[in-house]
């Protein structure tokens, strides 16, 4: 179980602060069992309220700050997301997006990058499902990195590359 204060990633949302823990008083709602109230922290003004026990969305700790520096220095080894044909792509995307975990952003970032240099080679611009993507991914992963290294979310894509710049001239030496 989840203390108050501690930060989570929930699902699609994102990360978010454990507000609350307890029954909830409204009507329709089972009030003997125990609910999570997060605060998403890039969605300003809004609440999430989750049973305890919920399995439909997967919830899980963010990442410690060790294995975020780990998980940006294996960034580029990720292997691709191998899929020919777009409706699988499409398809392989949403499944890597709703396993909510970092490893598999990164996979979906790698390979949508990719494809965007291929399309860009031939004079063609990056598609729209692999743009939306790009976002959805990125929101997530960089969201979850700025809490565990403790910096903001607008400074992470700099970070990274900051952080992997420094270890190609240290491996080149």
């Amino acid at each position: 179980m989840f203390q108050i204060g501690e930060y989570v990633v929930y699902g699609a949302i994102g990360v978010c602060q454990v507000e609350a823990i307890g029954s909830m008083c409204l009507s329709g709602v089972e009030s003997d069992k125990d609910y999570y109230t997060l605060n998403p922290l890039y969605a300003k003004r809004s609440k999430v309220y989750t049973p305890v026990d919920n399995q439909k969305v997967k919830m899980r700790s963010v990442m410690s700050e060790a294995e975020a520096y780990s998980l940006i220095d294996e960034m580029k080894d990720v292997e691709l997301i191998d899929v020919v044909d777009d409706k699988h792509r499409e398809h392989a995307y949403k499944e890597s997006m709703k396993s909510c975990e970092c490893r598999e952003l990164v996979r979906v970032m790698n390979t949508v990058l990719r494809r965007k240099e291929e399309r860009q080679a031939l004079g063609k611009k990056m598609s729209a499902c692999d743009e939306r993507y790009l976002k959805q991914a990125q929101d997530g992963l960089y969201g979850e990195l700025a809490v565990s290294l403790g910096i903001e979310k607008n400074d992470v894509e700099d970070f990274i590359e900051h952080r992997l710049c420094l270890r190609n001239m240290a491996s080149a030496s």
